[in-house]
């Protein structure tokens, strides 16, 4: 089977939301608004197309969008490529560095006849469950080609929503994109996180979507401090000093050894949660997420000698770094994570033993979601400040989710922060990623400024309330879908048909 039809578990209704107060109003808007565009897409489905289950965006939000669709009276289904040829994830690692700028610039006959290959199979799949009044939505250039290759064949309605993106321009992003045009070409309707991404061919049919955050999932529903203590005891990031509710996880967290292991994450010692300040970014393990450099930046932070108050002397030394991912081989389609691991593990292997104690690096499993979620919602409201510190992003809703905690972000430039965090506001924003001394500084200011923390964590969570959850994105979706809806029905033979090379 070349894509795999994804079952999808509604356990939080729109009741749900409302039933929280500060919920209650967006819920209502958009109960309202689905009323006048949900008649347009009463006899369509909508194919939802995309990489993988576990690990990134895409598949965190999935499940929720799919199903407050369908409680909206939207008939919605989620297909996930699945390829025996794992030469496929790791051409399309590639052409995601490219996108954003880094990497080989030449792209190969062989690697666009891989390309085609398996988006052809996945097609002739995807042929015999879409209608032709149905509409597809494919998610990223991995499964790009194959809505074109349907769209073409049968006329099926084609949105294409691109999460990734950069705003800045060089060869390997012209690579990137000279090899999609063709399959992009095919789209109805594109779909960016960032109007900068919006390519030149693609304007007049693009728009602006951003990703958002369900408040209620594992991840970002509020904790009791119990629960929060348990977590950490249950997930193996605290000893317990008292009896905790409920049992030890099956799988626990793991902190990387000097000698390159992984063990249980509270040897020789706890990391420090809840009681220390903690500094933490939470990624996968991608060359592009700027862990390296951040690491270079706390060495930096923690050598620093300053004038400032004894408080703030007392916190730097206290202080540790919390860089956090899954399990690298977890990831389906994201085969450099070993590779990016490793390299961090040398970094930090060559540090000082007495540094090596302040900074941890954990692995953290991915085969319960329902763990894994809730031991990064943990990090993240026991962190200080929350970093992102991505040469490039798509978007980075690890941002947005430290923000909804009320918890400050420092953050690059990269173009899908800013959209999100705004400098003096939110946190604070470094312009080059790579400066580790900017970093340092950034983040010396930021941990001894106690109060300013609190505003800008406060100021945060507003930005995501009004502008980043998940009933926002919703909506957008609605009103795409109706739009290419309506416009399918108001054409005389299908969907314009531009046939991919």
């Amino acid at each position: 089977m070349m894509l795999e039809r994804i079952e999808v578990e509604s356990h939080v209704s729109l009741d749900d939301y409302a039933s929280f107060a500060s919920l209650a109003p967006q819920v209502d808007a958009l109960r309202s608004e689905a009323k006048l565009l949900t008649p347009s897409l009463r006899d369509r489905t909508v194919w939802m197309l995309s990489s993988t289950t576990i690990g990134g965006g895409v598949a965190e939000m999935m499940p929720r969008i799919i199903a407050l669709l369908r409680e909206l009276g939207v008939r919605a289904e989620w297909l996930v490529m699945r390829t025996r040829d794992p030469a496929f994830f790791r051409f399309t690692k590639r052409l995601h560095n490219l996108i954003h700028g880094h990497g080989t610039v030449e792209i190969t006959d062989a690697e666009r006849r891989l390309y085609e290959r398996i988006s052809r199979d996945c097609a002739d799949d995807l042929a015999t469950r879409a209608a032709p009044d149905d509409i597809l939505a494919a998610h990223d250039p991995q499964p790009l080609a194959i809505g074109a290759y349907v769209k073409h064949a049968r006329g099926t309605p084609l949105v294409w929503r691109c999460h990734i993106g950069t705003d800045e321009h060089n060869a390997a992003t012209d690579a990137a994109w000279s090899f999609l045009r063709p399959y992009a070409s095919a789209c109805d309707r594109a779909l960016f996180s960032a109007p900068d991404y919006i390519r030149d061919f693609l304007a007049g049919r693009s728009s602006v979507m951003h990703p958002t955050i369900d408040p209620l999932t594992h991840k970002n529903r509020e904790l009791a401090p119990t629960k929060l203590v348990g977590i950490l005891c249950n997930a193996g990031l605290l000893t317990p000093a008292q009896p905790v509710l409920t049992p030890a996880f099956a799988e626990p967290a793991l902190r990387l050894r000097p000698d390159g292991t992984f063990t249980p994450a509270t040897l020789p010692d706890d990391i420090g949660m809840p009681y220390r300040p903690i500094v933490t970014q939470v990624s996968r393990w991608d060359r592009l997420k700027g862990f390296e450099p951040l690491l270079d930046a706390f060495v930096r932070f923690k050598r620093m000698r300053t004038s400032r108050s004894e408080r703030a002397q007392r916190r730097r030394e206290i202080v540790r770094l919390v860089l956090a991912g899954p399990t690298p081989d977890s990831i389906q389609d994201d085969p450099e994570a070993v590779e990016v691991l490793a390299h961090l593990s040398s970094r930090y292997a060559r540090l000082p033993e007495a540094l090596q104690a302040d900074i941890a690096l954990l692995a953290l499993p991915m085969t319960s979601r329902k763990h894994n979620a809730l031991m990064v919602n943990c990090l993240q409201r026991c962190s200080a400040i929350v970093v992102q510190n991505s040469l490039a992003e798509g978007f980075g809703l690890t941002a947005t989710e430290a923000m909804w905690k009320a918890v400050p972000v420092l953050a690059s430039r990269a173009c899908g922060l800013r959209q999100q965090v705004r400098d003096g506001l939110d946190g604070c924003l470094v312009d080059d990623a790579t400066d580790s001394h900017a970093l340092a500084e950034t983040m010396d200011a930021m941990l001894a400024a106690s109060k300013q923390r609190q505003a800008w964590g406060r100021s945060a969570q507003r930005r995501v309330y009004d502008e980043f959850l998940i009933f926002t994105q919703v909506r957008d979706w609605l009103r795409v879908l109706a739009s290419v809806g309506r416009c399918a029905s108001a054409r005389e033979g299908g969907a314009r048909s531009v046939a991919p090379p």
